[in-house]
This record gives C-alpha cells, structure tokens and sequence, in this order.
C-alpha cells in the first residue's frame, strides 16, 4: 500500500510540475510572488495557537446569523448587495480583540472536560473559521432563490419542513463534492483560488503581521495596509450614500440616454438598464463588482471575458436584433422577463396554476403565445449555455485529463487508509495534520440523499426519488470542471441550463420538478465550489481540515435557519416584494430570471420548445461549436506556446457572461475596465503598489459597500424616508427608453407579432 501510495505521488508531482512549466507567463509575477502579495507565506504556523474556541464560536454563530440572514434579503434586490466576508473580517476583528481584553480568564469545568472563556491573543486561525462560518451566507441565497420562485411566481408554498430539508440537503451534497473531489481542486499547490486572495491580506493587514517586512519587500508608499485599507474604507462608505441614494444617476450613468431619452437607437446602444451599455461608466461599486470583485480576477480571464463581451453581445447580438432574428426586434435588447406575442410580460398564470396542478394547460399556451425571449436571453442563456457544456467536457478531456486520471487512480487508496484501524501511508497534509476520512464524506452523502428523497416526495414538488438521483449524477459529472476553471480564474460557469433541459424530458410539463432538478444537480455544485475555496483557506492559513469540517458543519445549520427565517419574514412584510413596484427594488431579479426560465423548460418543455415557428432550433447548434473551439485552440497553444493562443479560455470565452442577464453590457463593461487598469496597467508600471494594496484594496471597497448599503437600506428606504426625497439625480435616468425597455420595431397593426 505504501509503495502505491509513493509512485502515486510521484506521478501526482510530475504532472503538477509538467503543468506549471506550461503555463508560466514571463510577464507575469510568479504564483509564489502573487501568494505573498496577498499575505500567504508570511506568517509561520504556530501549532500551539487555540482554534475551536468558544470565543470562535460565539463571534462565529453571531456574524452567521447576520450576514447569512442580511444576504438572502439583498438576493431579493436589484442591483443586489453582499454582505462579503471581507465585512466579517472587518467587524469582527474589533470583537475579538475586545474579547481578549475584557473577558476574565477562567476555566468552566464540565464534568472530565472543561474549556477557557479567554484562550488569550485573538489569532488568525480563530479570524479565518469565524470568517468561513460566515461565508456560509453566499451558499444559503442560492437555496433562497429557488424558494421564492416556487412561493411567490408559482404560487406554492411548501412550509417551513420542506425548506429546512431541502436547503440542508443541497448544502451537504455540495459539501460531499468539495469532500470527494479534494485532492483534484484544493491540495495542488498551482491551483491558487484567486477569491482567498483579499481575504488572507486582509486578515494579515488587521493583525499586523510583519508589516515592517512587508514595507521592505515593496518599494512603494510607507503607509501600512492597515491605515490604506482604514482611508479606503471611510472615503468609499461615505461616498455610497451618494449612488445608491442621494444621486442614483451615478450609478446609471447613461448621460446620452438622458440627452436623448425618447431616441429608441440611443438608448438601446448606450443604455444601462435594458440597452446594450456601450459607453460603460458608473460611479457605483455594486454595479462594477456586480459579477464579483474585478480586483481578484488574473488579467488573462478578464480579457477572455471582455473579447466575449465584445463578440457576442456587442456584434453578434446586436446583428440578430436589428434584423429582428426570432422577432426580437419587437422587445427590449436586454431583459431577465419573457413576453408574448403583444410584447408585454408573459402571463404565467394563464397556463400554469395551482388549478393545473401546476402542469402546462395546452389548450390555454395554444391560444395565447409562444414565449419570446430577448435577443440576450436566448444567447447567452441558451446558446451559448448550450455551447459552455459541451467545451468544457471537451476541454477538461484536452487539458486536465491526466490529472483527473491520476486522481481516479487514487481513489480506491484514499478510501482503503480512511477506514477505520488502517494505516495513513498517503498524506496530502503537508504539515502532518490529520486528515478528513473520506468515509466521513460519504456518510454526508448517504444523509444528504435521503433528506433530499423524502422532501420531494413528502412534499409532492414533482420531483421523484430518481429524479434527485439523476440530478446528483450530472453535479457528479461536471463539478471537477467546473472546480478547476474557478480556482484557477475566480469565475463561474453555468451548467444550469442542462439541467433543464434534462429535467425538461424526464419531467415534461412539470414546472416544480424542473426548479428542483436545477437546485440539486446544478446549485450544489457551486454550493460545493465555496466550500472548496474556504478548505483550499483553510491550507493557507494553516488550519487542520477536521476543524474546519466541524465548523462548516455547524455553520450549515446555523445558515439555514436564519437564512429560512429572514426570507420568510421578506416575502410577507415587504410591500410589493418581487414585483416592478417593489420598495427600493426588492423586484426578486434572480427569482424572476429562474422563473422564466423554469416556465420554458418545465412546463413548455424542449420538445414543444424548439419545434415551434419562432426557430429557437437553430440554438442547438451552438452544442458543435462549443465541442469543437476547445480543439483547433488547445493544438495551437501547444504548437505556439508563448503566443496569445496560451492565453485563450474557450470555457471562459464562451461560458463567462453567465451573469447576464440580470446583469447587462454595463456591469461586464466596467468591470472589465477596472480590472484591466489594475491588473495590467498598475501591476505592471508599479508593481510594488499593486503587491501591496491591491488586495487589500478589494477588501475595503467590498466592506465599505456592503456596510453602507444595509445601513441605507435600514435607516432611508425601509422606514419609508426615501418615498419624501425626489429631484433631477433620482428620476433622469428613469425617464428614458432605456428604464422603460423600448422595443426597436413598432407592434404590428393587429396587435400581435409572429402571426
């Protein structure tokens, strides 16, 4: 066994160095230079420092409930807010020094066992599990969305028991994944997972550590990260007040729209809201990070994704609308809704009720409308979702076949020594750390299944015991890729939509069994993603994996529940919830995008769908292209590899505007922008700035936001004060063609189009 295990990890070390030599960028810094920019490497570990302390525990559980709950009531908003972990490092911080100070040390004795109430010094390993607890709270809105699709756009609400199941169920399969699949996408050293990157300089800023060695590695400002991070953080918060109240056209700033607000071309070009968002300028950080932090993304993934931008929203989309490809002409260019043939919002409830039992009335869809999709929605949503799939089995096959073969080899070793009574001869924890048992994960599994089976069924949401089966198979399959692309560019790829269309056909008509199939089979596995980041966290920070297992077990539950509890209490209190008329634009934009297309794929159906007149058929072949771009490109990095061909993504290209819609051509514009001055222009002319600030920088921006927005949200527009502020800055960017979604053709005369 211990000779399988030694040729195992020499093969594994040959492959790593074999991939590391091949994608090495002599422009670039060195992944080691990167690590220690963002604060890895700096600190020693001190295996003597107390983790699971109730100091930990206490300050953990609290930011949990508070941000878990805070987070599920922005998914509800547009633009939307998270309450980023960096928030979590920033308060908590205070508290667990003041911990430190005032708390008397006495030891509480129970029974054989007892523990401290002050363990001493407030120590990074007890900051970064009170930060993963709270991390939590980005897992637990992708379970809300689904809920208040199912509750407040179908109509059925299942209670409070199949909530609390079905979310844990979800939370523990993603769990098992990032479990099972660890040695592939946490434990390789050259897979960094950019998203840590502002959380550990941050957490080395705040405790100080080795600030004076820092100064001497970058020949820059004198100024500490910690005073940068405190000037950022205080100038940002007090310039929020202004976007995102005071002055909202900063946040919207499509100024030729407001020149020409009823001039439908220039606000279909220029406009942020339902146009194209070709001149991409806001003063708002929500709108620029609305697809994640453009400060933590490579340089390299940027650029795939604008090129991306570029290509098929700004030429190939704007081609197929003005020549009114699919009738497109006649709706907005950009939207999350469907519409029928008069151009207004598809009405769901005509053909899908409580009435129907929640199944497609054929008789009723036959005599109103086919559903009409934005030019954007049926490409990027669909064509190029379709397209995603495809590349990216075929890229993984291409260029990490060796790994995962290597991997799967391992399996049957890995799972021999975690069993009870044997030997370790295999460690993937370099620093001796015992490590989680994989039966531990499998264990999870086994729960995780029968939760999940028994709230479909009990339940009735459509969904049968072989359905959940199913959906568990496709996370399976496509979570090691997905894993490898987002810890390598901190951007995620979409597979949801094959899970519709496989949900589509197994479940023809059945609108609840197609949200459920996406929940399971394509939320855990981004559910999965998160916890793989804080595990690969966990390794820099230099904290044991089974401490980290219970935490994360704990703040699941935790998450849960206040999770459940703040979403319920919003969709019965606040006035207009997931609807246009919504306060302070609580419209349930997520929801929204899911509902419209659950309504296609589940009670329409793929076969009714694409043999319609409209000619979404064409749509399918985007499945070649994607199979077949990852080739020519993978021969020709490997022909040329010091030439531009290396440093093209087609997973990427065509999987990386996932976001839009909701999100539109300004949100990926700027954010574009943003991070190309940074992570070309500024790493490259002053490099001892960017390693030193850089991440801290995205730390504060986040913090300072997230801060600002509950507090705006609490204090302005949930006591009503918002409804007595009104002037030119918060209506201008509203009275356009742009907020109103103007279409570029006219309704035909008979007031139908299609006909």
């Amino acid at each position: 066994m211990a000779t399988v295990a030694k040729d195992c990890n020499i093969q594994e070390q040959d492959l790593r160095d074999k991939e590391i030599r091949e994608n090495s960028d002599s422009d670039t810094d060195s992944q080691t230079d990167v690590l220690r920019a963002a604060g890895i490497g700096i600190a020693e570990n001190d295996p003597t420092e107390p983790i699971l302390t109730l100091r930990m525990w206490v300050i953990g559980i609290f930011f949990c409930i508070i941000v878990c709950g805070l987070n599920t009531l922005y998914t509800l908003r547009t633009p939307s807010l998270t309450i980023s972990g960096s928030v979590v490092l920033l308060l908590a911080y205070p508290l667990g020094k003041l911990w430190e100070k005032i708390v008397p040390d006495w030891t509480v004795p129970l029974g054989s066992w007892s523990f401290g109430l002050n363990p001493g010094p407030f120590n990074t390993k007890e900051h970064t599990l009170i930060y993963v607890m709270s991390n939590l709270s980005i897992y637990v809105r992708l379970g809300a969305d689904v809920l208040t699709e199912q509750q407040m756009f179908y109509g059925y609400k299942a209670g409070w028991g199949f909530q609390i199941l079905i979310t844990l169920a979800t939370f523990l399969i993603g769990f098992c994944l990032a479990g099972l699949f660890r040695s592939i996408v946490v434990v390789p050293k050259e897979l960094i997972w950019p998203g840590v990157l502002s959380v550990t300089a941050l957490t080395t800023t705040l405790h100080h550590i080795n600030q004076n060695q820092v100064q001497a590695r970058y020949n820059t400002w004198k100024m500490s990260r910690y005073a940068f991070f405190t000037m950022v953080c205080c100038v940002s918060f007090c310039w929020y007040w202004f976007p995102d109240f005071i002055f909202p056209a900063l946040s919207y700033f499509s100024f030729p729209c407001w020149i020409k607000p009823n001039n439908k071309v220039v606000n279909q070009v220029f406009g942020m809201s339902s146009g194209m968002g070709l001149l991409p300028i806001t003063f708002d950080w929500s709108q620029i990070s609305y697809v994640g932090s453009p400060l933590l993304i490579p340089a390299w993934a940027i650029l795939n994704v604008s090129v991306s931008l570029v290509f098929w929203i700004w030429i190939i989309a704007v081609a197929c609308y003005y020549t009114n490809v699919w009738n497109t002409g006649y709706l907005p260019f950009q939207s999350s809704k469907v519409f029928d043939n008069t151009g207004n919002v598809y009405k769901v409830k005509k053909i899908v009720n409580a009435a129907s039992g929640y199944k497609l009335d054929l008789k009723k869809y036959l005599a109103y409308s086919p559903v009409y999709m934005p030019v954007t929605y049926a490409l990027n949503m669909f064509g190029l979702s379709f397209a995603t799939l495809s590349s990216l089995l075929v890229w993984v096959i291409l260029e990490k076949r060796h790994v995962i073969a290597d991997a799967c080899r391992r399996v049957p070793v890995l799972v021999m020594e975690s069993l009870p009574g044997r030997s370790r001869a295999y460690s993937e924890d370099d620093r001796g750390d015992p490590d989680v048992p994989v039966w531990w994960y499998l264990v999870g599994c086994v729960i995780a299944l029968f939760m999940a089976i028994f709230a479909v069924e009990w339940w009735d949401v459509e969904l049968r015991w072989y359905g959940v089966l199913l959906a568990c198979l496709v996370a399976l399959v496509f979570y090691p890729p997905l894993a490898l692309v987002y810890a390598t560019s901190n951007l995620k790829i979409n597979i949801d939509i094959f899970c519709r269309i496989v949900a589509g056909f197994v479940f023809e008509g059945k609108v609840l069994a197609n949200i459920w199939f996406f929940d399971i089979g394509y939320i855990t596995t981004i559910k999965g993603l998160y916890f793989a980041q804080d595990m690969k966290l966990a390794y820099y920070c230099h904290i044991p994996q089974r401490q980290l297992f219970l935490v994360q077990c704990v703040g699941m539950v935790v998450g849960t529940l206040s999770s459940l509890g703040v979403l319920n209490w919003a969709l019965n209190h606040i006035s207009g919830v997931c609807t246009s008329s919504a306060v302070n634009g609580f419209s349930c934009p997520f929801s929204s995008t899911h509902f419209n297309t659950s309504l296609i794929w589940g009670a329409i159906g793929p076969r009714r769908y694409f043999s319609n007149q409209i000619g979404y058929s064409a749509l399918l072949y985007f499945f070649i292209i994607g199979a077949v771009l990852p080739i020519p490109i993978h021969y020709l990095s490997r022909r040329y590899p010091k030439s531009l061909w290396k440093k093209i993504h087609i997973p990427l290209f065509i999987g990386g505007l996932n976001y839009l819609p909701p999100a539109t051509g300004m949100n990926y514009g700027s954010w574009a922008i943003v991070g190309l001055v940074f992570g070309v222009v500024i790493r490259n002319r002053v490099r001892g700035w960017w390693n030193k600030y850089n991440f801290v920088l995205s730390s504060a921006m986040d913090s300072s936001v997230g801060i600002a927005g509950v507090l705006i949200f609490l204090t302005v527009f949930f006591t009503g004060a918002s409804k007595h502020f009104n002037w030119w800055g918060t209506e201008v960017y509203k009275n356009t063609c742009d907020w109103k979604g103007c279409a570029h053709l006219a309704i035909p005369k008979g007031g139908k189009f299609g006909e």
